[in-house]
């Protein structure tokens, strides 16, 4: 009689690979202007953004950091580049200075945003014509 043959799992992750995706919102003009402040920014983001749909309860998920006048927010893909984009419009909204400020993906990857001001000096050249 010959021996049993045993089956064993393939090795390898159990589940889909966790892909690690870092997020950088580059706020070097409204901090040189003292428009905002990027301590009170990185803390505005640690307390909202959601994760299982609680804020607050960051984790080892979401790791927020700062860089002068960069944050850096990476994450383990649970976080759409959206979802960032909209925290910081609400910021800017909630500090009054969305009328001024906008938020642009600056690269080809769009996972780097940057704070631009609206080229008003162009609206009002044509409004007095």
């Amino acid at each position: 009689m010959p021996a049993a043959a045993t089956k064993k799992a393939p090795a390898g992750p159990k589940g889909p690979k966790k892909k690690t995706v870092t997020f950088t919102i580059d706020c070097t003009k409204p901090v040189e202007d003292a428009i905002m402040e990027i301590a009170s920014f990185e803390k505005y983001l640690e307390d909202r953004i959601k994760v299982g749909g609680k804020t607050g309860v960051l984790g080892n998920q979401i790791i927020i950091s700062r860089e002068k006048s960069k944050i850096n927010v990476t994450s383990e893909s649970l976080m759409s580049k959206r979802y960032l984009k909209y925290l910081t419009k609400k910021y800017l909204k909630k500090h009054n200075v969305r009328d001024w400020l906008r938020v642009i993906a600056s690269n080809k990857d769009r996972n780097v945003y940057e704070l631009k001001y609206f080229n008003i000096q162009d609206n009002e050249a044509e409004e007095e014509e």
